[in-house]
């Protein structure tokens, strides 16, 4: 048994690791930055769908529109984000980065994942593919397995 994750399986501790250590290095980065989860999920959501309504970028993260307002506005004031209006209707707005999430500080936001794709690139192709293989297979038939687990609570039907 392995005395920090209390796993039994060495893989399962390896993987109880990589998530402490990715999430804990998240929370460093976002606390140095002054945002917050939902701020820093917001800003990876912009940054690869740039020009997004706040409508849409409210659906993605789950939050209502006067939460989606206010988030907004407090990071346009921080000079994270932009607003654009929309040239045909100015009544729509259109948001964008106004920081570059590629250069310091705000690169810190991806510091671990990016360190560790590097040390990732550097295994073997095949050890590699077949790893994400395994990996993607293991998560999906977890995952299709905790949403019997779901419906059954939800229906008092067995996931059996």
């Amino acid at each position: 048994m392995n005395a920090e994750s209390g796993e039994t399986s060495p893989l399962m501790a390896a993987l109880a690791l990589y998530c402490w250590e990715r999430d804990e290095a998240a929370a460093r980065a976002r606390k140095q930055l002054g945002v917050n989860e939902l701020d820093a999920k917001a800003l990876a959501y912009v940054r690869l769908n740039p020009g997004v309504r706040p409508s849409e970028l409210a659906g993605h993260l789950g939050v209502t529109s006067a939460g989606i307002t206010t988030m907004v506005e407090r990071l346009v004031r921080r000079g994270i984000l932009r607003r654009e209006a929309d040239e045909d209707d100015r009544r729509v707005n259109h948001i964008h980065l106004a920081v570059d999430l590629e250069k310091e500080p705000w690169s810190q936001l991806a510091h671990f994942q990016d360190t560790f794709r590097g040390i990732i690139q550097q295994l073997d192709a095949k050890v590699e593919e077949d790893f994400a293989a395994f990996m993607r297979h293991a998560t999906l038939a977890a995952k299709e397995q905790a949403s019997r687990v779901d419906r059954a609570a939800v229906t008092g039907v067995s996931a059996a």
